[in-house]
């Protein structure tokens, strides 16, 4: 309806469930960017907006607070559709990781997402390009995102993938917008276009800065302490995260790096 008419019936609902001590919950549509519909007067209006997102052919449903005047919005719930209805996941790397032995294109990394840090397993394919321009397909983060960290590893790293189509899957279904995934995406494309596998076990944490330089991200000791906690023991990180280590009783293997050029010294020297 117009604005009027949603103003006018979210104060009668309002009043009625001050009147009556209870609360309301309005279901609203979304739009296709990912907003609530409609006047922006309905979001102003009440205590509490929660966005329920999840993807029509995944059962992970995230349950994401935007607007609470009640309480922190940096709360994140991960739940999986089932027969019985919605299920909190527990464990959501069994979700995400595929703990069999990795092949080549396969990556994990951390993401935070609310106030939880998150493993994710990024997968990538570069294979050649068998006429026409090359393609870059994406599921789970941004197209833009991917061409940005392509044309940082082209040109840091002397990597043409100008002949090369570029696939890239999140697995689980989600939606990354963290930074801090940028480097398990990078090598996750190296690892597939040297065709050689990740060591098993390892973890990579970083932003790819446009000069090819790794960026430290933010929450790195609570990062850390989920790969610890899930048997992760290499890490590759941005250089000086000793200093958020020497916290941690058991130290994991640790390659600190200052550029992407670095990162494809790993992959092709182990």
């Amino acid at each position: 309806g117009s604005t009027a008419q949603l103003r006018e019936t979210t104060a009668h609902l309002i009043k009625l469930a001050k009147k009556t001590d209870k609360a309301f919950f309005l279901i609203g549509h979304v739009t296709k960017e990912g907003i609530i519909a409609g006047p922006k007067v309905l979001e102003h209006m009440v205590d509490v907006v929660i966005y329920f997102e999840g993807e029509k052919n995944y059962a992970l449903r995230l349950i994401r607070g935007i607007k609470n005047r009640f309480g922190s919005t940096d709360d994140l719930a991960l739940m999986e559709m089932s027969a019985a209805g919605l299920i909190e996941i527990t464990n959501p790397e069994a979700i995400f990781i595929n703990h069999d032995q990795p092949g080549s294109g396969s990556a994990v990394t951390v993401s935070y997402e609310g106030s939880r840090p998150l493993l994710v397993e990024v997968q990538a394919l570069a294979a050649p390009s068998v006429s026409g321009p090359p393609r870059r397909v994406t599921w789970g983060i941004d197209q833009n995102r991917l061409a940005l960290i392509n044309a940082v590893i082209e040109k840091k790293c002397h990597v043409s993938l100008a002949r090369h189509d570029v696939y890239l899957k999140v697995t689980g279904g989600i939606f990354l917008k963290d930074s801090s995934v940028d480097l398990g995406i990078a090598a996750a494309v190296l690892s597939s276009y040297y065709d050689r596998a990740i060591h098993e076990g390892t973890a990579l944490i970083g932003e790819v800065g446009l000069g090819g330089e790794i960026r430290s991200v933010p929450f790195m000791e609570n990062r850390i302490r989920e790969l610890r906690k899930m048997g992760y023991n290499r890490l590759i990180l941005p250089s000086g995260a000793h200093k958020v280590l020497g916290r941690h009783e058991v130290m994991p293997q640790v390659w600190e790096i200052e550029n992407i050029k670095q990162l494809t010294d790993y992959l092709l020297e182990g």
